[in-house]
This record gives structure tokens, sequence and C-alpha cells, in this order.
């Protein structure tokens, strides 16, 4: 566990049990004792804390933070369009980029795509489409200079009628190991209703070009210790909620690392609920000792409680993590030694949507390098979608013009 999250649990768990202090007015912040030994007067001037007998709850974490740096901190800018293929078109929805790879003189990216508006849940869910993500296939293209993109076909259709992946495959990401390539994706099977409990697929080729080989069963399903109540189709009404991912598994990416094939999924929840940190997101990880699996999920699951789309990388050793959109630690990038106990590293803001990494940037010149510049999507109205390119920039500090 983090351990500035181990720290906030202990403060919170000293002051349910109330404070001791015989002056009131030292104990306004309610949030236990800090020993103020370990305090040195370099600290205090750093925070800013002008006196070390009167700490608010404010400066009692601050005083709990680990000494990081800010070398994992960075800045996005805007979005910017694609030109090509991948520019806007209006009535067909490209979204969710995959990671893209360098191969033969170019870039080669994957994502989903389908046509025509969305409808909801309200339409006629065998004929219309629910989301933009569902009735999609997953579709491929290159560029040269990652600009200009040309589309190059489909990759990897919708399984026949009866199958797991029938009604959509989507989010997709590549993996190239030992001059393999597979493809993980999110599934649907039909009927589309708010309680279908979505599935991850796999495939794989010799070429990125393809032909591709489908998985015949997903690699990875949600748990099914899950207990809906009654007939409604309402996900919010549950006996029993089971595990973080009792309900669906999503945006699948595997890495090779440590000699296995490390599965990192998002999970949601039956019944999931709201909290204060938004919806009810975490991250887990499914470990194989081949690319094709079997892959069995972490003991230690989940190993986030926080985040929405699956973005990580290698780095010293490691696996980095960009948490986003959900949860209370959402807009942190954090790292696991391990792969799968995370610490924050940095806080940041305005992080691009479902981003598609450069799998050829130099990984290890700076941990976040990786984010130079990539892939998104953007919402162009309610019912369509368009990749963009993102950029950032390293920022260690803080100065002002002409500074």
């Amino acid at each position: 566990m983090n351990c500035w999250i181990k720290s906030m649990i202990m403060l919170l768990v000293l002051a349910s049990l109330g404070c001791q202090s015989k002056d009131p007015d030292r104990d306004q912040g309610g949030m236990g004792s800090i020993d103020m030994a370990e305090v040195g007067d370099v600290d205090l001037d750093r925070l800013g804390i002008t006196n070390a007998e009167y700490l608010s709850a404010a400066s009692k974490r601050a005083l709990a933070w680990p000494d990081i740096g800010n070398e994992w901190f960075l800045e996005f800018g805007k979005l910017e369009p694609l030109q090509g293929d991948l520019a806007y078109e209006e009535g067909v929805v490209r979204r969710d980029p995959s990671a893209f790879i360098f191969e033969n003189g170019k870039y080669y990216v994957w994502y989903s795509k389908s046509t025509g508006p969305t409808q909801g849940f309200a339409g006629d869910i065998e004929r219309d489409k629910v989301f933009p993500w569902d009735r999609c296939d997953i579709w491929y293209a290159t560029s040269e200079d990652g600009w200009t993109w040309q589309e190059q076909g489909m990759a990897v259709p919708r399984g026949k009628e009866g199958a797991y992946d029938d009604r959509s495959v989507f989010t997709v990401e590549i993996m190239q190991h030992e001059g393999k390539y597979y493809l993980c994706y999110q599934t649907v099977k039909s009927p589309y209703n708010v309680r279908v409990k979505n599935q991850i697929g796999l495939a794989w080729s010799d070429s990125p070009e393809g032909p591709w080989t489908k998985s015949v069963d997903p690699i990875l399903s949600p748990a099914d210790n899950g207990v809906w109540k009654g007939e409604e189709q309402n996900r919010f009404m549950v006996e029993k909620k089971g595990d973080f991912d009792s309900h669906k598994v999503h945006d699948p990416c595997i890495l090779p690392y440590k000699g296995k094939f490390y599965l990192y999924y998002k999970g949601e929840q039956m019944g999931e609920e709201i909290t204060f940190g938004g919806r009810q997101i975490r991250h887990g990880v499914a470990i194989a000792d081949e690319p094709l699996g079997p892959y069995v999920k972490s003991p230690y699951n989940p190993i986030s409680n926080s985040g929405h789309e699956i973005c990580v990388w290698p780095y010293q050793g490691g696996i980095a993590s960009l948490i986003t959109t959900d949860g209370p630690e959402k807009n942190t990038i954090q790292w696991a030694p391990d792969g799968i106990n995370f610490e924050i590293m940095s806080v940041i803001k305005n992080a691009p949507h479902a981003i598609g990494l450069n799998r050829s940037a130099d990984i290890e010149k700076e941990p976040t390098q990786i984010l130079r510049w990539g892939l998104s999507h953007i919402y162009n109205n309610a019912d369509y979608q368009s990749i963009m390119r993102f950029s950032s920039r390293r920022i260690i500090r803080h100065t002002a013009k002409g500074e």
C-alpha cells in the first residue's frame, strides 16, 4: 500500500479515537499526532509551517508526504487533429487507439471503428447501437510521420452469431514479442443490455498487417461471485457485489515482464457505487507464462483504487501507470517496482483519454519520455469520435516568463 495512503489511514484512525491534549486549540486539526522528533526545521520551512506545536490536518498530511521530487511531473498540451484517413469523418466512430509501434519504416496503430449514431438503452438494443463502442470491429492504419495516416482495413472482426464476441470487439492494445504480434481487446456478446458481462479476447499474427488468428474463447472474464437482485435490467440492484471486476473486464494491455506476461485491465463491479473520488473503478492484473495464456488473476487485485483506461509502460525494472478520470487517486502517475504494488509519483492534470502510447520511445531516458507524444480520441459530438494527437512537456520547476 502507498506509504502516503498508509499514513492517511493511520491518521484517520487516530482521529476517530479522539484527541487527548489538554489544550483544545491544538486539537482543531483532529487528525492524531505526528512524531515531531522525525520532523526537522527544513521540513517545516519548506512547507511554510509557522509553529510545529499547532498542526492542522492539512499540515499533518503534508508532513507525511513521501520525498519523491518532480521527475515524474509533466503537463499535456491541447489535442491536435490528425490528417489523412484518421481525420474526423461524419457518421464514423474511430476511437480508443492502441499503443503504436514502428515497423517497416512506418507507425502502426489499431482502433475501434463503427458507423451510425448511438441510441443508448432506450432504443432497440437488437437493432441499434447502445454506445459508440457498440457494433465495432478493429481496424488499423499506418503513418510515416505520426500525423498523416492511411487506413489499411479491418484487422479483427466481430465473431459469428452466438460467439462471445458477436456484438462488438473494441478498445484494442498491441504487444510485440519475439517476432510475433498480439492484439488484446474487449468483447461483448449479444444482447447488449445493462447487465451484460464484457470479456477480453486475443488475436495473434506473424505480421502487423495480419492475417490474425482469434482466440476461440475469451482469455479473461469477470469474477463470477456477484449476485444480481431481481430480473430487472438494473446494474445497481445487487444482492452481493462480488469482486472489483464482477461485472466487466475492460481496457486490456499485455506487457512482457520478468519472463512472464502481465495483462493489466480495468474492472467494473456489479452495483458500482459513486465514491468521493467519482466512479468506483479499479485496475487489476492477470499473469501468464505464455502470451496466449492461460492468464491467472493476481491474488493482490485490485492493484489500484482509481483510474479508467489502462495506460502502462516499463520503467527502471518496474511498471508505470497513468491513472485518470475516476477514484480518489485519479490524475496521478504511479509506479510499481514489481508491477503490482503501485506508489504515487506525481499529480497531473488534463490527461488525454484513452491514450495510445509510443512504444518506440526511449522509455529509460526519463520516467515520462513515452508520453512526449501519442494518440488519443475526442468526442466531436454526442455520436461520433475521432482520433487525435497529444503532446506533453516535462516540468520540474516553476518559473515565470523571462526568468
